[in-house]
């Protein structure tokens, strides 16, 4: 069997965006993911693909698959998401599963057609075998695939990725949708489809885009009928004095179960990251003891975090090595893992036991000293938003609001993202700023002031609520009789991980036109699947915030 070393690198990897060299990371991920986690990577994505193949015979017979194993898919999907699990152990076992759902699949099907390589494949036992295996799953073993076919595969691959962290987040609080559920099966089988052409690949691009949609949809249907529907709230950044955790990702159940738990114990909770809209939701906000935010976006982690005399909960994406000075005092939950630091399981009712994390905040006792408290807004989702439609419809016609610009999206490292920070700052100030995800840290405690009224920054929440944004677009557009290429909006995205490559295909897959993309374009696509981008969309990489502001504010209406 070759090896790794026979294709001239350790591993192979180009799914985020500050993949090394803006080509790929080959020796170790700039993540901090090792060449043994990215191989293993690679052979559960091929041991997905088998598995979808008689799923697919499944669905095409007109039987539904087991949600058992649709979740099993999407939870391996997520495991492989950027910054989510770096934990050997976890995929190894996750691989052992893997073979045995295909194998289940296998006896129900007992088809006699042809078997795809990835469907015939049977797993050996040791870690060793396993990892001897593996070059065979990589994205670049195929040395003879057309360069687009490749792109196209990798980015619908990529799509699927970003939707399962969205559906895991909504399965989490019991809702999904089945046609997203079978579009994991059908698209996975898909990528193995030799068969298919760049034409047919595009349009299952598009129909990815299609998928992460509906699923944002569902994800906000879950939110926002268990919890209410976002509404402005302030949020203190700053500390309080006593013990506490610090709940980062994205998942609002978690953070409703810790919040439950902890009452009455004098414990403070602090979101972090994508966890700050979390305090528009009234379900959330009524606890006293979610006493605010705390640092900024996950790539600071390491600095903030260190020393801390309290805990931290990671819920989702996001993990960077944890440094030894705060090892001891991480959690993980879900799918997030790295190795030596501690997991909290789900029990078979849905309910997680936080007792260890608790004890331990309260026994490192907190913060000493009390900051003086700095208040950020939150809470402007898709109905708080509309709530001042008509204010807004009236302060673009009586020229109060010359534009909307949409800056936000996946932080990261670069110092290129700089340019968010400057392009916020530079925005003029008859113009409305509205943002989500972590891109928002570069400049959401900056003061704005307001514009005919109302904030001029509306913090419209996660990554996810990317929804919210075309919900907000699409009410607009009708107010002014356009479609949404006809308001005065642009949309200025950064990206990093697959989320991001998610939300990019839906926004396409409404056929929005002139994103501003960056601080690069993705490694994976290739040059001629970006050319259809630009000729079909025109996707736009960022330059420098003076000429993309005025470029835009010449598309005004």
């Amino acid at each position: 069997m070759s090896n790794n070393m026979d294709l001239g690198y350790d591993m192979f990897c180009y799914q985020c965006e500050q993949t090394a060299g803006g080509k790929g990371c080959t020796k170790l991920g700039v993540c901090g993911k090792t060449p043994e986690i990215a191989n293993l990577q690679d052979l559960l994505i091929y041991q997905l693909k088998g598995i979808s193949f008689y799923a697919r015979h499944i669905l095409d017979s007109g039987l539904n698959v087991d949600k058992s194993v649709v979740s099993f898919i999407e939870n391996c999907l997520f495991t492989t998401l950027t910054n989510v699990n770096f934990n050997v152990d976890d995929h190894v076992h996750l691989l052992k599963q893997s073979q045995d759902i295909k194998n289940n699949l296998k006896n129900i099907v007992r088809t006699t057609d042809y078997i795809t390589p990835s469907a015939a494949y049977e797993l050996p036992e040791t870690k060793a075998d396993m990892l001897r295996d593996a070059p065979m799953a990589g994205i670049m073993y195929d040395k003879t695939l057309d360069p687009d076919i490749r792109s196209l595969r990798q980015t619908i691959l990529y799509g699927l990725k970003g939707i399962s962290a969205y559906g895991h987040q909504a399965r989490e609080l019991s809702y999904y949708s089945d046609n997203v559920d079978n579009f994991y099966i059908i698209a996975l089988e898909a990528i193995t489809d030799n068969t298919l052409t760049v034409e047919e690949l595009i349009r299952l691009t598009l129909k990815t885009g299609d998928m992460a949609i509906e699923i944002m949809k569902k994800l906000d249907e879950a939110n926002t009928t268990i919890y209410g529907n976002p509404s402005p709230h302030s949020v203190n950044v700053h500390i309080k004095k006593g013990p506490f955790i610090i709940v980062s990702g994205h998942d609002l159940k978690d953070l409703e179960m810790l919040l439950k738990q902890t009452e009455g114990l004098g414990i403070n909770i602090y979101t972090h990251g994508e966890m700050l809209p979390s305090h528009g939701y009234e379900g959330l906000k009524k606890y006293k003891h979610l006493a605010g935010n705390f640092g900024g976006a996950w790539q600071d982690q390491q600095k903030q975090f260190d020393n801390l005399p309290g805990c931290i909960l990671m819920t989702t994406n996001c993990l960077m090595r944890p440094r030894d000075t705060y090892k001891d005092r991480i959690y993980s939950t879900n799918v997030v893992g790295w190795d030596g630091i501690k997991y909290i399981e789900k029990k078979p009712d849905g309910e997680k036991d936080f007792s260890e994390i608790i004890k331990q905040s309260l026994e490192l006792g907190g913060f000493t000293e009390e900051q003086e408290a700095k208040e950020i807004l939150v809470g402007f989702g898709h109905e708080a938003a509309l709530s001042h439609a008509v204010e807004l419809v009236e302060a673009v016609k009586s020229k109060q609001i010359r534009h909307f610009f949409l800056i936000g999206g996946c932080d990261g490292a670069r110092p290129g993202r700089s340019y968010f920070t400057d392009f916020a700052t530079m925005v003029p100030d008859d113009c409305m700023i509205l943002t989500l995800a972590c891109g928002k840290y570069r400049f959401n405690k900056l003061d704005f002031g307001t514009v005919a009224g109302l904030p001029r920054l509306l913090d419209i929440g996660q990554c996810n609520d990317v929804y919210s944004a075309i919900l907000i677009a699409n009410a607009l557009s009708d107010a002014f009789g356009t479609d949404v290429n006809g308001l005065p909006l642009s949309l200025i995205v950064s990206w990093y991980e697959q989320k991001a490559v998610a939300d990019l295909l839906a926004l396409l897959s409404l056929g929005i036109k002139n994103i501003y993309l960056g601080p690069t374009l993705p490694a994976f696509l290739s040059p001629n699947v970006l050319q259809y981008l630009v000729d079909t969309f025109q996707l736009r990489l960022i330059s420098n915030p003076e000429d993309d502001i005025k470029t835009c504010l010449g598309q005004a209406i």
